[in-house]
């Protein structure tokens, strides 16, 4: 009786550790379900608010949000291509390394020029754009050659296995379309084993029918060749009747 309340106690311990890390791990997806959606709700929010600042203000504030706006297009943009290409390109991990490290100098110039725009002495900050404008400049260049190297490589990895492909599809053709002809009396040669019974059968018949002919006198010899009787040959209607021999 203690074994059974043991054990039951042991399920029922199970069961309810079960559930706790069950729900544990909804709880999580929920929660970073929520945080992905907020994080992308305010992504949202400050690119549609650079834009607006880009086309609608000029000077100094106006180029800050153009820089950024550019900055966070291009990183977003890269990040994007390189974490769907890893899935069917392993070698693509290497380029995901770089792209970190670029990442962070993408983060602080963002960073930099999120301060600035906030900065009341424009003049200072206007001083200092050249170098802005040139560093986003690097930095988006970078970005930009990792995403189009990586959809090139996809691009060159399709074709060949598209060409590939098509190779084998025109030497699978050609195999179809070989067919081989068949020999003058082949297809004779080739019989159901009925067929074949049947005809063996027939010839057994045959050579003993044969047998008893010969024995009777029949087949023994060619049959003798004999003229037709004149008085036997059928006439026709349109024929005209023969003259007696000794009318003249």
């Amino acid at each position: 009786m203690e074994a059974v309340i043991l054990i039951l106690t042991l399920l029922f311990v199970a069961f309810v550790g079960l559930g706790v890390y069950v729900g544990v791990k909804a709880v999580g997806a929920a929660k970073r379900g929520v945080d992905r959606t907020i994080t992308q709700a305010r992504r949202t929010v400050e690119d549609t608010t650079l834009r607006a600042k880009s086309y609608g203000q000029s000077g100094v504030a106006g180029e800050l949000a153009q820089l950024r706006l550019s900055l966070r297009t291009s990183m977003r943009a890269t990040q994007e291509a390189l974490q769907a290409g890893v899935a069917e390109d392993a070698s693509l991990s290497e380029s995901i390394g770089l792209f970190q490290r670029l990442s962070g100098h993408g983060h602080e110039l963002d960073d930099e020029l999120k301060r600035l725009e906030r900065e009341p002495d424009k003049t200072r900050v206007a001083e200092r754009l050249p170098d802005l404008r040139e560093r986003t400049e690097r930095v988006t260049h970078a970005a930009d050659s990792l995403r189009w190297a990586a959809r090139d490589r996809a691009q060159q990895f399709a074709n060949d296995d598209l060409a590939s492909l098509s190779a084998q599809i025109e030497v699978e053709s050609g195999a179809l379309r070989h067919w081989a002809t068949t020999e003058p009396g082949a297809a004779s040669a080739q019989t159901w084993p009925e067929a074949d019974a049947k005809a063996e059968k027939a010839g057994k018949e045959a050579g003993k029918e044969g047998g008893g002919a010969e024995q009777a006198g029949w087949g023994a010899g060619p049959e003798a060749i004999t003229a037709r009787d004149p008085q036997q040959q059928p006439t026709y209607p349109w024929q005209k009747a023969a003259r007696p021999e000794s009318t003249r």
